[in-house]
């Protein structure tokens, strides 16, 4: 935590912090605020990947994000949005340069993840839930809206503090503000229908914008083995990958990796976007 603030140029004092940030309860031990921002905090960020539009298709990755300091875990999680938010090459009616569309709208993302993250209802031991699916993202966060809160206060953006010390320390580092527009900047770009509340959660569905659908024919792609089905997990998590990282994973030559990967291109499972050095693989 010292090691955030001092990033942020902010400089804590040994001696005050503790009272400061509100780390102990009134009778004197130290609360779930320093528990969440400790190097051992135990309540990692997940990102589940699922292949298809529910939780009953195949579960491809899991990606965990701290048990370290909450601070460093979101930090961890937003910068993953990065990976996961794919630029897609958009062809049609290409006249000079192709237009480039991203899978999502990454300041929505972003306010959707601190939201949820800041607002989570952290007594009932539960952190927030990413999943992400071949159409959507669903971001939940734990608890319902505060008594005080009303809906259309809510879609406002005149937010009531769940966790108030929390909420201070998010805007003391600037990693979100007073000006409520959190809340108002997701529903400007997906409308109000992005927002479920149910008994206990509420959750934010971003839909992904897919310039290529994958066909819905079967027949029409070679069936894959699990090396192959690998190689594609592997994309999917990280486009970037590299073929010498692919070796290390698969424990197999270089030029193995290579035969794999023409494979999957020939047979329409993924695609290199812009060039061999500086590109991506983008997985239809």
């Amino acid at each position: 935590m010292f090691g955030y603030y001092g990033s942020k140029g902010i400089v804590l004092s040994d001696k005050t912090f503790i009272k400061n940030l509100g780390l102990r309860n009134e009778e004197g031990q130290f609360n779930l605020l320093a528990q969440l921002l400790s190097d051992d905090s135990h309540f990692p960020l997940r990102v589940s990947i699922f292949e298809g539009k529910t939780k009953g298709t195949n579960l491809f990755s899991v990606r965990e994000f701290g048990n370290n300091c909450l601070l460093y875990s979101l930090d961890e999680l937003l910068r993953y949005g990065d990976v996961l938010n794919i630029i897609q090459a958009d062809e049609t009616d290409r006249v000079v340069e192709r237009k480039e569309v991203p899978l999502f709208d990454n300041k929505a993302f972003r306010e959707a993840i601190i939201n949820a993250v800041l607002h989570n209802k952290w007594t009932e031991g539960n952190e927030p839930m990413i999943s992400v699916f071949s159409d959507r993202i669903e971001i939940l966060s734990r608890g319902s809206l505060p008594p005080a809160q009303t809906m259309e206060g809510f879609y406002m953006g005149e937010s009531v503090p769940v966790n108030e010390k929390l909420s201070e320390i998010f805007l003391q580092l600037h990693i979100s503000e007073k000006s409520g527009r959190g809340v108002p900047k997701i529903t400007e770009i997906y409308g109000k229908e992005a927002f479920a509340f149910r008994e206990n959660s509420i959750v934010v569905t971003i839909p992904l914008k897919k310039i290529k659908k994958p066909s819905n024919k079967v027949g029409n792609k070679k069936p894959l083995n699990a090396r192959r089905r690998t190689i594609l997990t592997e994309m999917r998590d990280n486009p970037n990958i590299t073929a010498e990282e692919l070796r290390k994973i698969l424990g197999i030559s270089k030029t193995a990796v290579d035969n794999n990967i023409s494979f999957l291109r020939e047979n329409g499972y993924i695609e290199r976007v812009g060039s061999k050095k500086a590109g991506y693989w983008n997985v239809l």
